[in-house]
């Protein structure tokens, strides 16, 4: 049975090892993160110092910890038009060549610090052009950054591979103009491409052309539905849209009936039924790249208790842990499992399942996937499983 077949392993089953599941032991465990926005993700120091060097004047605080609180606070707003105003601080400090450069290699280095061996890190070429730059210079300079945090990544003995997706943003008109950029750079470090952005009144049926386009040359994308809007966003994505991983799709749920009763911590849904939907996802095994504290930030789901991402996984769909954006978040991706872990009692057979899930969807050749699936993602879990 393939990995993502498979039923998550209850709590307390008898593969797990000594070695406890807390923070501190998932940081050493193998991740993969298919879903963080770069810009979402910066260091409030990195931004205190770029609004300083750029003249920037309208940071609420030039104290980091104070600065980074004031991110989290803003973005616990319950409302995901409300969450993703914090972006404009940062932005509007990401306006030139060398600040994109600083904030995707200190990206890379975060990312490798906190245990993560695979990664794809999105950003709207789009919003950084402000200060002169063109589309091409915009992804130039953040390509460059990753390869020299990759570098750095290896040295220090931290290895990490990183892809990039560019984000076309959903209310705009230059979708096909950016699905144009992804398969330019494509040999350079794009893997694929995406859109964002406010859900309710910005169909992804708007963006038609570019997804024409993506597929007549083969490039692989994924779409930010079932967030904010609903289950149509869900079906238009995937029926219209032809999109190959789902970003969030939290909301895929409601095209499933639970039994009376049924407790989202628990360890088998038997009963459940699936609406034509929910078992279209399944069935093609399409990828939601599922952001559990992001979620319950914008609205998504009430709490993480609610959240349906282990009646997702226990239904054998093709779950992944993400963080989105972990500035706003004040979150990492060991966090994000030490809170599925404390919510639903998941073990490490479950991460290792999950990493799994994850490096199965990304967007390089699949022997590319196959060796950091065999050679880092299950040996790492070995260790740890015992």
């Amino acid at each position: 049975m393939s990995p993502d077949s498979a039923y998550v392993t209850p709590a307390g089953s008898a593969d797990e090892s000594s070695v406890p599941v807390s923070p501190t032991t998932l940081g050493l465990a193998p991740k993969v993160l298919l879903h963080d926005h770069l810009d979402g993700g910066l260091r409030p120091a990195t931004i205190v110092d770029l609004a300083r060097e750029s003249g920037y004047p309208d940071l609420p605080t030039e104290d980091p910890v104070q600065l980074g609180r004031w991110f989290v606070d803003n973005a616990n707003a319950g409302s995901l038009v409300r969450y993703l105003r914090t972006f404009g601080h940062t932005v509007a400090v990401m306006q030139t060549a060398s600040a994109l450069r600083r904030v995707a290699f200190e990206c890379v280095e975060d990312l490798a610090a906190d245990g993560v061996v695979y990664a794809e890190v999105r950003f709207a070429p789009e919003l950084h052009l402000e200060k002169g730059l063109s589309l091409d210079e915009v992804v130039s300079a953040v390509l460059a950054g990753f390869a020299d945090g990759q570098r750095a990544a290896a040295a220090a003995g931290r290895p990490i591979v990183v892809g990039c997706l560019v984000t076309a943003m959903r209310h705009a008109a230059r979708s096909t103009e950016i699905a144009e950029l992804a398969v330019r750079f494509r040999r350079d470090g794009v893997v694929g491409f995406d859109i964002a952005g406010a859900e309710a009144g910005n169909p992804p049926t708007r963006h038609l052309d570019a997804f024409d386009y993506l597929r007549a040359n083969t490039m692989r994308y994924t779409i930010h539905a079932g967030e904010a809007f609903g289950l149509p966003s869900i079906t238009e994505a995937i029926g219209y849209c032809g999109a190959d991983r789902l970003g969030h799709g939290v909301r895929v749920i409601d095209d499933v009936v639970l039994p009376p009763g049924a407790d989202p911590a628990a360890t088998s849904f038997a009963g459940a039924q699936l609406g034509d939907v929910a078992n279209y996802v399944r069935d093609k095994r399409i990828p939601l790249e599922m952001c559990p504290s992001s979620n319950v930030q914008t609205g998504a789901v009430a709490n993480l208790a609610s959240h349906p991402f282990n009646i997702l996984a226990r239904l054998r769909f093709r779950v992944t842990v993400n963080t989105d954006n972990r500035l706003m978040g004040d979150t990492t991706m060991s966090r994000e499992c030490a809170l599925l872990a404390e919510q639903f009692g998941y073990g490490w057979a479950d991460f290792e399942r999950f990493a799994v899930n994850a490096m199965k969807s990304a967007f390089i050749p699949f022997d590319k996937r196959m060796e950091l699936i065999d050679g880092v993602i299950k040996p790492g879990y070995a260790v740890l499983i015992g």
